[in-house]
């Protein structure tokens, strides 16, 4: 298996994975859980349970003054991320707000066209476009359920979501285990800092199984799972085909909402569904179509 493959495969677990932080948000929600303490409880059980598993595989905890200046920095983006996408829960489908999510690989290619010069070939391009397209398609099933004020707190996760992949791939190489450990300790740390504003952000106990239930489910698998297999995808394929590989997000998001919650597959989900499969196909299949047609890129 070549290490291009090896990419996408783990960035599709890690698209996958990410997309079923709706599944459990609502949940917890339901059970009367603020949105800091949902995205609080998230990260100290991610970070307890790497914590053990680092212990246990005797992994080095150690880290440079360097490393530790760019992991606090990743680490509060990723607060300040979570925080923005969950709370835009409030105020439409969580589905629709992941599915708008999605626009961070346009804010990755940006980033990393004008800030690092990196070139941008035309499939590339193209299979952004594709894929934002069915995002669109998407939105548009969900018509009246848009509202300013979650589009507005999606767009900023989007951006610091963005800026934490583009550091991840250029400033920091560093075992994933470990990269994760500490990005999860400085966003808890962010989470703590963020509740202590106002007492309706304040941190509420855990007493329910279903509570205790769905916040170590958000902590394994779209925390863990989801960003290790996210740090080893942009090590092996760069931040940008990684970003385009997480069009599968909202389309779990969409699947969970139509299996789970009994949202209706209309025809523009149907469309925005192939859209984004499409897309997604184009940027796995890159490097041969531009072998094939001897495709620069720009």
């Amino acid at each position: 298996m070549s290490i291009q493959f090896q990419g996408v495969i783990f960035a599709i677990i890690s698209a996958i994975a990410y997309g079923m932080n709706p599944l459990g948000a609502l949940y917890l929600y339901q059970e009367g859980l603020n949105v800091s303490s949902v995205v609080f409880y998230r990260f100290l059980f991610a970070v307890i349970i790497l914590g053990i598993l680092m212990i246990f595989q005797k992994k080095s905890f150690y880290i440079t003054k360097k490393e530790l200046y760019f992991l606090a920095l990743i680490g509060s983006l990723f607060g300040v991320s979570a925080l923005c996408l969950f709370g835009s829960f409030l105020y439409m489908d969580a589905g629709l707000a992941s599915t708008i999510l999605f626009i961070y690989p346009i804010f990755v290619a940006i980033i990393m066209s004008i800030m690092f010069k990196e070139k941008i070939s035309i499939i590339t391009i193209l299979s952004i476009f594709i894929a934002f397209l069915g995002v669109v398609m998407l939105c548009e099933s969900s018509g009246d359920n848009l509202d300013f004020v979650g589009i507005g707190l999606v767009a900023i996760s989007s951006l610091c979501y963005a800026i934490y992949i583009v550091i991840v791939n250029k400033a920091l190489k560093i075992p994933a285990m470990k990269l994760t450990f500490y990005s999860m300790l400085f966003c808890t740390l962010t989470i703590l800092a963020y509740s202590f504003f106002d007492e309706k952000y304040s941190i509420q106990s855990l007493t329910t199984i279903n509570m205790w239930f769905f916040s170590i489910f958000l902590a394994i698998v779209p925390t863990i799972i989801s960003l290790i297999f996210l740090i080893k995808a942009i090590n092996y394929i760069g931040s940008t085909p990684a970003s385009i590989l997480g069009a599968l997000e909202p389309l779990t998001a969409v699947v969970i909402g139509v299996t789970i919650f009994n949202e209706q597959l209309t025809i523009y989900l149907s469309i925005g569904i192939v859209l984004i499969l499409f897309g997604v196909t184009l940027i796995i299949a890159k490097d041969l179509i531009e072998r094939k047609f001897k495709i620069k890129k720009i």
